[in-house]
């Protein structure tokens, strides 16, 4: 279901999918993460890093009794502190999301699927 916003000019329709590359646009500027991973479970054991192009594959944006969450599979660096990459990318993204769209997000979940060394 698309998100609405009205304006003195007329009404904008935002869509989940514009909503995902948005936020997995915001998540690959932060520092540690290699990349996003696919929503779907891991095979044989290795998580699939996703190209560029494909960020909305990584992303799930729900809504739930009013509230919007955002669900990031994401693949970070090996040596990095995940806690704090993880932070970091919930912060950056709760901002974009308001400052581009005006979508308040009430919570941004991180699920690591893997750890990549970085050449």
């Amino acid at each position: 279901m698309p998100m609405q916003l009205t304006t003195e000019l007329g009404k904008i329709n935002v869509t989940d999918d514009v909503i995902a590359v948005i936020a997995g646009s915001a998540a690959l500027e932060c520092y540690g993460l290699v990349g996003m991973a696919s929503r779907k479970q891991l095979k044989d054991g290795i998580a699939e890093l996703l190209k560029r192009d494909n960020l909305s594959r990584g992303v799930e944006v729900r809504r739930e009794n009013e509230e919007t969450h955002i669900d990031l599979h994401i693949i970070v660096g090996y040596g990095t502190r995940i806690s704090e990459v993880a932070h970091n990318i919930q912060t950056k993204v709760k901002y974009v999301l308001n400052e581009v769209i005006g979508l308040k997000v009430d919570h941004v979940h991180i699920f690591v699927q893997g750890v990549r060394v970085i050449s």
